[in-house]
């Protein structure tokens, strides 16, 4: 309903089909944007969704999917390049390539310019890692730079080429590598066991190496307290990223654009919040609830709010931190400075009484969140194009 689809070409049709299908959630914000941004994103997620699920695609040999990685995003410009022999879920987006690189090429040039940027530089990133795993937290902030950070950067330059936010929003790129960061690395806190099972591992080995032999020994009920331990720590390290998000959001201009960027936002802190000092994360998977999931969308509109919501998750993780816990010091750190930047105007002040660009914004984000509500617990790993890896 949010995008008259009626007006427009064949192509962009399939790839608005291709957008609901692949991502259910993220769908219905992209659909949001404003102008020609919309379309923009729609075909900058589905390339990288395209690029994704190569990387992901086990059944390619290494000697096949490096290559290819390193060359993805020249198919861009090459009007017949599909590929038919992937068994992934999300494989239509490789074998009617052709229709999506179209609509690139169908783009300005500001646009196809950022986009093929970023493809490149997301796949020589990849292609790194799949050879090696994530050791030092240094190398952990670079993988989640590869996967996410780069689409923050993306988005943000996206944002400044439409003119409807300014150029600041696209040069910054600490901070809209940070917006990634704080999202990937809390899908990868949460998908601990999810990603054990699969044969997967993203957690850092120089933090779990202090607590277990191997990063499956964590998953051992006897191991239980110190594996809570290294959830803590992990994060931790996720919530120094927040004063940069909220500075991020601080700059925003445009409505449509505030939204997309803020609600994955909050519902990475209110997960976070759910997994700290959890046990269940080694057990199965912690979801945060529908309806307070719906409360988060319908709030997140402006940034006093934003701040509050915010201020509310690191208070509750606050309260959570044991006084026997190793990095409980700096959790009381970093959660002060989150504090100290969100709290002008007054935590509960900013909450109840909204700015009038709220109310416009309330019927739009109503008719939002029937679309989330299936499934809502998958949001915050949605936003994150290409970060399911």
């Amino acid at each position: 309903p949010l995008c008259p689809q009626d007006s427009l070409g064949r192509g962009l049709r399939a790839c608005y089909r291709y957008l609901n299908q692949t991502s259910r959630s993220f769908a219905a914000v992209i659909q949001a944007l404003d102008g020609e941004l919309r379309h923009a994103v729609c075909i900058f997620y589905l390339v990288l969704r395209a690029l994704d699920t190569i990387e992901d695609d086990m059944t390619i040999s290494l000697d096949v999917k490096v290559p290819m990685l390193h060359e993805f995003h020249s198919y861009l410009y090459q009007p017949e390049w599909k590929y038919m022999e992937s068994k992934e879920k999300d494989r239509q987006v490789l074998e009617d390539f052709p229709t999506i690189s179209m609509e690139f090429r169908n783009l300005s040039k500001v646009y196809q310019d950022v986009i093929s940027d970023i493809c490149h530089k997301m796949g020589v990133g990849m292609a790194e890692f799949l050879e090696k795993k994530v050791d030092s937290q240094h190398e952990w902030d670079k993988y989640c730079h590869y996967v996410a950070g780069l689409v923050g950067i993306g988005l943000s330059r996206l944002f400044s080429a439409s003119e409807l936010e300014d150029p600041i929003v696209g040069q910054d790129t600490e901070l809209a590598n940070s917006m990634g960061l704080f999202l990937q690395k809390t899908n990868i806190i949460r998908d601990y066991l999810e990603d054990q099972l699969e044969g997967r591992e993203f957690w850092p080995r120089e933090v779990w190496s202090r607590y277990a032999k191997k990063l499956s020994d964590l998953a051992k009920p006897e191991n239980i307290d110190m594996a809570v331990q290294c959830l803590n720590e992990l994060i931790t390290n996720a919530l120094h990223h927040v004063p940069d998000v909220l500075t991020y959001l601080s700059r925003l201009k445009n409505q449509s654009v505030f939204n997309f960027c803020a609600i994955p936002q909050v519902m990475a802190i209110a997960t976070l919040a759910a997994c700290y000092n959890n046990k269940q994360v080694f057990r199965g998977v912690v979801k945060i609830r529908k309806g307070q999931a719906v409360t988060l969308m319908m709030d997140a509109t402006n940034i006093q709010a934003v701040k509050a919501i915010m201020y509310q998750y690191v208070e509750e993780i606050y309260q959570k931190i044991p006084g026997t816990d190793p990095s409980s010091n700096k959790t009381q750190q970093v959660i002060a400075s989150i504090r100290a930047m969100s709290l002008p105007g007054g935590p509960m002040a900013s909450r109840h009484h909204y700015s009038p660009i709220y109310l416009s914004c309330a019927m739009l984000l109503a008719a939002l969140s029937w679309q989330y509500l299936s499934t809502i617990s998958k949001a915050t790993e949605e936003y994150v194009q290409a970060g399911e890896n």
